[in-house]
């Protein structure tokens, strides 16, 4: 290695005695030749078909070869000069060749730079078999077996440390581990507390034993010399990582550190719009035309905003951003989602122009299509109604937004919502007594109002009954399948107390035609119905003697 050091410093010691060159060219790039881990060499020159790279690979599998095999004697690596290039050789085995342009970068001449690589590899050559002997074999095995009994010892320490560990902060919850409070609320129980750190042991534990295993594979392959290479190539894999990692952190610390001032900034953008939309929530603020029950709604969507700006924000300062990958991910991402949720976007709008429609509210009994329920939640996606049934049926918005809404409880409270039922009596029931009857009927329920009072109609006069509906004030709209149920016994009632048949009568018996169906109360008194005559087929009936005449 001192000869190598020394012949890589004279290209630099006579680049410095000669004058400045007018262009400074690049140092030609060449192939190491790695040999247990070191590097012996610079190959430069290509050979026929072979690469430098090939050709350093190729020597150093000869000198590890030559190294490991027992049986090899042990000769002087000697450089001998051909015509146009010189060849190490061990014993009679060519090593390698060297040509005037591996010779070339190092400022010797081809001679000189191949006596100075045999003796590099004969170094090398010397070493690796010092480090085979039975007496250095012996000492690695041994300071293996001392690394692999310190390895598991070490495991099983951890094995029962970290559990115990566990039980004893499982054992402190509510004694030495108390719950956070700020004033009087309660912000972290004693029992979240644990289970945080009982989490953090456990993540403890895990890393703990995984960094173990590692620090005891490289130092246990580090110590046999067949397996020094793995452990130095496992070293740097992880330590190399660790470095670009550490790299790339300090070049994007002030990206990081904008996209943190942003996020904190909008964290508290939201909370300011927060406290502005429950005050509005409250009452405690209030905007003409700007009704309570819009500030939840408003908010989510002002927050919504906040965040996506935010987001645009951020997004030039995320790592990796600029790149022609992430651009075209993120429009390939922007494309799947802008075709695959159309159905999505026109129901989120549905639910905006529902909220600011305000066909009803939560709790409103309604009635949208064919679905009669209470509204138990609005949603920017869907609407859900349950009905008197308990079932409850989710109705996306863009379907609400399409059909027509029937709202009960709208006007209830402030004006009262009018049940109304029919029923049909024949024409021999003084149309006074079924009023009252009905209306009796109607005070008599539950829930419906006094004032403003109940009033009958009679909706049409068919050919054999009239109808008359009953309407009747509430202002208990969700209870209305109970009204109506309760409203039908009592008018049963009244009727079967006055002997007035609930019945829509049709008339098909044989009668004479001369009695009347007039209510008595209009007739005259002492009115009789003319008498049932039968006249001779083909003979015109009497002329009726004129009064005047």
């Amino acid at each position: 290695m001192i000869v190598l050091t020394v012949l890589l410093a004279l290209p630099l010691f006579a680049a410095g005695q000669t004058a400045a060159p007018a262009i400074t060219q690049a140092p030609p790039q060449g192939a190491p030749v790695v040999f247990e881990g070191q590097t012996l060499f610079v190959l430069y020159d290509r050979i026929g078909a072979f690469t430098p790279e090939e050709r350093a690979r190729s020597v150093a599998e000869r000198l590890a070869k030559l190294a490991n095999d027992p049986f090899t004697g042990v000769h002087h690596v000697t450089a001998a000069d051909r015509e146009v290039t010189s060849e190490l050789l061990y014993g009679d085995t060519v090593l390698m060749t060297v040509t005037d342009r591996d010779a070339a970068p190092t400022g010797l001449s081809r001679t000189e730079a191949a006596n100075a690589y045999a003796g590099v590899a004969e170094a090398a050559l010397a070493r690796s078999r010092e480090e085979v002997t039975f007496k250095a074999l012996t000492i690695d095995a041994l300071l293996a077996l001392l690394d692999t009994a310190i390895f598991v010892t070490l495991l099983i320490v951890f094995h029962k440390l970290f559990p115990k560990l566990q039980s004893k902060i499982e054992g402190w919850r509510g004694t030495v581990i108390r719950p956070i409070k700020l004033q009087r609320v309660e912000v972290l129980s004693s029992h979240q507390i644990a289970g945080a750190l009982v989490g953090l042991t456990k993540a403890v534990h895990v890393a703990a034993v995984l960094l173990l295993v590692y620090a005891y594979m490289t130092t246990v392959l580090g110590i046999l010399p067949w397996t020094r290479g793995i452990s130095a190539s496992l070293f740097d894999a992880v330590f190399s990582t660790l470095r670009a990692i550490g790299a790339a952190f300090a070049t994007y610390v002030p990206d990081v550190v904008a996209i943190a001032v942003i996020v904190v900034v909008t964290r508290y953008i939201i909370k300011l719009i927060a406290l502005i939309f429950t005050g509005i929530e409250r009452g405690a603020i209030s905007f003409a035309g700007f009704h309570r029950d819009w500030a939840e709604p408003t908010y989510k969507i002002v927050r919504f905003l906040v965040i996506v700006f935010a987001a645009i924000a951020c997004f030039p300062y995320i790592p990796g951003s600029k790149s022609e990958g992430f651009r075209g991910i993120s429009v390939f991402l922007g494309l799947l989602i802008s075709l695959g949720s159309a159905a999505a976007i026109g129901n989120i709008v549905a639910g905006v122009v529902l909220t600011y429609m305000r066909p009803f509210r939560v709790g409103d009994r309604v009635k949208i299509a064919d679905t009669v329920g209470d509204v138990t939640e609005k949603t920017l996606l869907v609407t859900r109604i349950r009905t008197i049934k308990n079932v409850d049926i989710t109705i996306p918005n863009g379907m609400v937004l399409g059909s027509h809404i029937i709202n009960f409880s709208s006007a209830a409270h402030e004006h009262g919502l009018i049940l109304h039922t029919s029923v049909t009596i024949g024409y021999d029931a003084p149309w006074q007594t079924v009023h009252e009857l009905l209306i009796a009927a109607a005070r008599a329920t539950t829930h419906i109002l006094r004032t403003p009072e109940p009033f009958v109609y009679q909706t049409s006069l068919d050919d054999f009954y009239v109808t008359y509906e009953l309407n009747a004030y509430t202002d208990q709209p969700n209870l209305m399948a109970a009204i109506y149920a309760e409203l039908h016994q009592h008018i049963q009632d009244r009727f079967n107390e006055a002997g007035v048949e609930i019945m829509s009568p049709h008339y098909t018996q044989v009668r004479d035609g001369n009695r009347t169906t007039i209510p008595d109360q209009y007739l005259p008194k002492g009115y009789q119905a003319p008498a049932f005559r039968i006249l001779p087929l083909g003979n015109p009936p009497p002329r009726r003697a004129d009064p005047a005449e």
